[in-house]
């Protein structure tokens, strides 16, 4: 098995490519097949949280590309930046995970989160696509938001 331990960020070659969905790129420790049927573990520091793009090496050199799954996601489009505003302070209050971009946000596809959105008025489609959230002011990884110095009552 190989095992990939260090997050890389050039390399002359890349021996193969590693496709995963976001709830296993924000883990540090993992057991994975590579996209050309090698067994490959991930063991990385904790808190690292993988990106389209990124390179993992071995101790041994052997580099691989991680690439971002497609998945289902919701999308909320609009030209009205105050409206988008809205949808991503609505998706923050329940710690949503969001992909911002020019016109539109994007969050793992959710029908409760759909028909709440839909109930403030907005548009939602729900389409298969990379799924790169914001990492958030407070790391890199999905678990580090909830470990900023307080607590949330739930």
């Amino acid at each position: 098995m190989i095992r990939l331990t260090e997050k890389i960020t050039r390399a002359e070659r890349i021996d193969s490519s590693l496709t995963l969905p976001l709830e296993q790129r924000i883990k540090s420790r993992l057991r994975v097949t590579l996209d050309n049927g090698e067994d490959a573990g991930v063991m990385l520091e904790r808190g690292t949280t993988l990106k389209q793009g990124d390179l993992l090496q071995s101790e041994d050199g052997y580099v691989v590309e991680v690439k971002a799954a497609q998945e289902t996601v919701s999308v909320v489009a609009s030209d009205d930046p105050h409206q988008l505003a809205r949808a991503c302070y609505h998706l923050g209050n329940r710690h949503v995970q969001i992909q911002i971009e020019p016109e539109q946000i994007s969050y793992l596809h959710d029908h409760v989160l759909d028909d709440m959105l839909k109930g403030l008025g907005f548009t939602v489609s729900v389409v298969e696509i990379e799924f790169e959230p914001e990492p958030g002011a407070y790391g890199g990884s999905a678990d580090a938001a909830h470990s900023h110095g307080h607590h949330h009552h739930h």
